[in-house]
């Protein structure tokens, strides 16, 4: 408060944080010094992420449309028309294809764990934080489990889930997060029937120079927070310029990526800001979303029955608990908007001329993002 009455000027870091801060987090100083808000949507730089950590996507487009666009990132419009064009599109896939084969090696040295480059690789990488929900996401993958395991010849994308990031000292939820994602890692893992289907990893310590490997050989991007909790993202920026399309939310920075992709080519699901803040307002009780519908009643049951901890029952407990009594980040009531739209994203990746042209307007749509904006 002091900060706000002290400062020339205040700024949220996306529009949607700047128009709460307005409406919500500093409504009283809004009313009296309007002339101060302003919106300073977050960038991040095209030298580090884009230049240095993916040297192949980044000759390509200096092949195709020269060099300005490492300090004039907007050109990377011109990269357009190329999506319609066959040949362009092939030397997309082969240096996404060896993008990932490189993070497949990172991941085998740092984690130990082989992974098939041939599948879809869905990526979350950021803090581990409820609000983050990094147990959605964990919730999804189980559920793909329960599917395949109930129907082998299900017909999904198959899909390596890596998980990376760290958690607070004090923040035992976090912690407790972290436990269930290597718990479910390790079963999926020693299942024969999930090869080549379903893989969970943790990626160890993740920071700046593993994510040089991380972002340009990610498929999918995880920015899957609840709406009206992120103040604006930059690893949603640093994927999408690597070619990575986005599941997400209308939360933070993902608000203007969609608007700058255009909506085809995002990954759209669950509550808008005002609607979360009306369920709150109602009343929100996340047991009857548990009662209401059968598949997550199934997926949060298995967690609890202790399947993923050799019968132990005790461990995930507080996390159970705290989702179908409390939900502070209401999971379950976007589960099944979540679970719906990763069906939609497993059609699109299925269908690979279609994925790459997506992956195309993502890049050459990301040039707003730039930090030297």
């Amino acid at each position: 408060h002091v900060a706000v009455v002290g400062s020339f000027a205040v700024n949220g870091v996306a529009a949607l944080h700047s128009e709460l801060l307005k409406s919500d987090v500093l409504k009283d100083f809004y009313d009296l010094w309007p002339e101060k808000f302003s919106n300073k949507t977050n960038g991040v730089t095209p030298r580090r992420f884009v230049l240095l950590s993916n040297p192949k996507m980044s000759h390509l487009i200096d092949e195709t449309i020269g060099t300005g666009w490492v300090t004039d990132m907007p050109r990377l419009r011109e990269l357009e028309p190329h999506a319609d064009d066959p040949a362009f599109r092939d030397a997309w896939r082969k240096i996404k294809s060896a993008n990932k084969q490189h993070l497949a090696q990172e991941i085998r040295r740092h984690a130990g764990v082989i992974v098939d480059p041939a599948t879809m690789f869905d990526v979350q990488v950021k803090r581990i934080h409820e609000y983050k929900r990094q147990h959605l996401n964990l919730l999804h993958v189980v559920s793909m489990y329960k599917r395949l395991k109930d129907n082998p010849n299900l017909s999904i994308a198959p899909r390596t889930v890596i998980f990376g990031g760290k958690a607070a000292p004090g923040y035992a939820m976090a912690k407790l997060m972290i436990r269930l994602i290597t718990a479910v890692a390790d079963l999926i893992g020693r299942d024969p029937a999930m090869r080549g289907r379903l893989q969970v990893v943790f990626y160890p310590n993740y920071n700046v120079k593993n994510g040089h490997s991380i972002f340009p050989g990610t498929d999918l991007s995880e920015q899957i927070s609840l709406a009206g909790k992120e103040a604006s993202g930059t690893g949603n920026m640093k994927f999408q310029m690597n070619g990575a399309l986005t599941i997400g939310t209308l939360d933070g920075a993902n608000v203007e990526i969609r608007e700058q992709v255009g909506a085809e080519n995002f990954f759209l699901f669950g509550m808008s800001t005002p609607e979360v803040k009306e369920l709150r307002t109602r009343g929100y009780r996340p047991r009857e979303f548990y009662e209401r519908n059968a598949h997550l009643r199934e997926v949060i049951d298995l967690i609890a029955s202790g399947f993923f901890t050799r019968g132990d029952r005790e461990i995930f407990n507080p996390l159970i608990n705290h989702l179908l009594n409390h939900d502070e980040y209401m999971l379950l009531a976007d589960f099944q908007s979540y679970i719906e739209c990763q069906e939609n994203v497993s059609l699109a990746y299925l269908d690979q001329e279609r994925w790459l042209r997506m992956s195309i307007l993502n890049v050459a749509r990301s040039g707003f993002f730039s930090s030297d904006r």
